[in-house]
């Protein structure tokens, strides 16, 4: 079997002006970056909201483990599966950061022959916007501290600057700072640090603004110091919100890729779920809603977070609900909760292994038809799983209720 990467490579891509007009979109409404990658024209977008919206399926997960379970994979697979039967769908998901993609989780686009293509690409920079983000953040630190130096007008307390910097790596000698050395000229010395990308509150608030001028009053509102008086200093007193915007104005327009299948995939933003609500952009999410017949979704981490934070921040700004949701769950997954410390021992049969870790998924299932939302659960099927553990794994979504289905990417 080919590698994730060679599969990549040697995939058939087709224009992005085709993908395109797959959806109806215009030539006029796409930015193109090269031949494979596209923004989508705000103007085009806004023309658009008065139709109806397609059925929204959330693909969520059980608690992530060591081994992997595939939520990506998953998701693109059902795209494309979708669209095989004729149904006009697109699948949305969040931009990978360089962190992950140079730690030990790797790409965000899928495996197998359940990717986005271009895979390095959109591993890699794609279209600039963790680099706008980066700057509109960092932006607003040097303003806090520019403020500061030329009178501090807002009384901010120098022992209370809550905004710290961030950069799209896993760099751990920055996570605590001191800036601001070097005398006079440099300003006064305080403790600050880095924060990856993601983790930045522009990116959440990226993913949550509907479109510029809603931008710019999310951005205004963050609060970035203290006074001594304890009450909070917020970005639009200091007036970098309007830079803010300016410089996120491109980054806030969905990007469009490709399946392997060539099938269309919205891929914009990328908030972490530990610290955010971990979901792709809101606007690429409600413009997908108007100009497809299915939309496929993920969230972050497990149903127990991930899925949750989707309902309950993401849905409730955007006024959409989930149609059905779809939770992957893998033999593996629930050997590791059942018991299994080490991952050289998963290729080993062991039913009692899967039955015990079997109530972690039945309470990710709890979870999701708590919303009232129709739940199913993708097995996501390694060549290791044995059929007795596969079957095993089938009783107990039965048993709860729910249908299994076994996919085998």
């Amino acid at each position: 079997m080919s590698s994730d990467i060679e599969i990549a490579r040697k995939a058939n891509m087709e224009p992005i002006l085709d993908i395109g007009a797959k959806l109806d979109i215009p030539f006029k409404a796409l930015r193109p970056f090269g031949h494979f990658k596209a923004k989508l024209s705000p103007t085009w977008l806004q023309n658009k909201s008065k139709k109806k919206n397609a059925k929204l399926i959330l693909v969520t997960a059980i608690n992530p483990t060591p081994a992997g379970e595939g939520k990506t994979t998953t998701s693109v697979g059902l795209n494309d599966g979708l669209n095989a039967i004729g149904k006009k769908s697109i699948v949305c998901l969040r931009e990978p950061s360089l962190g992950p993609c140079f730690g030990m989780k790797g790409g965000a686009a899928g495996g197998g022959l359940a990717q986005v293509v271009p895979m390095e690409e959109m591993n890699l920079h794609f279209t600039g916007d963790f680099h706008a983000i980066t700057s509109a953040h960092n932006l607003l630190a040097a303003m806090i501290d520019n403020h500061i130096y030329w009178g501090n007008e807002q009384n901010i307390d120098l022992r209370r600057v809550v905004w710290r910097r961030v950069i799209d790596m896993n760099d751990r000698a920055l996570r605590d700072v001191v800036t601001s050395l070097g005398g006079v000229a440099n300003g006064y010395p305080k403790q600050s640090g880095f924060d990856i990308t993601v983790a930045s509150e522009v990116m959440a608030i990226l993913c949550l603004a509907n479109d510029l001028s809603d931008l710019r009053k999310r951005l205004g509102e963050i609060i970035v110091a203290y006074r001594k008086d304890r009450s909070p200093v917020f970005c639009k007193d200091i007036k970098a919100d309007g830079a803010m915007t300016v410089l996120l104005q491109q980054a806030m327009q969905p990007n469009i890729v490709q399946t392997l299948e060539n099938n269309p995939a919205f891929v914009h933003g990328g908030p972490f779920a530990n610290i955010a609500h971990g979901c792709n952009s809101v606007i690429a999410t409600k413009t997908a809603l108007k100009i497809a017949n299915y939309v496929v979704t993920e969230a972050g981490f497990g149903a127990d977070l991930g899925a949750e934070k989707f309902v309950n921040i993401k849905c409730r700004k955007a006024g959409i609900k989930p149609d059905a949701a779809v939770i992957v769950a893998t033999v593996r997954s629930m050997k590791m909760n059942g018991g299994i410390v080490s991952k050289n021992d998963l290729s080993t049969e062991n039913i009692q292994a899967v039955q015990q870790g079997c109530a972690n998924l039945g309470r990710h299932i709890e979870n999701v038809k708590s919303f009232g939302i129709p739940v199913v659960v993708a097995i996501n099927h390694f060549v290791s799983d044995t059929n007795a553990e596969i079957e095993a794994l089938r009783r107990y979504v039965a048993d709860k209720g729910t249908e299994a289905f076994v996919c085998k990417h």
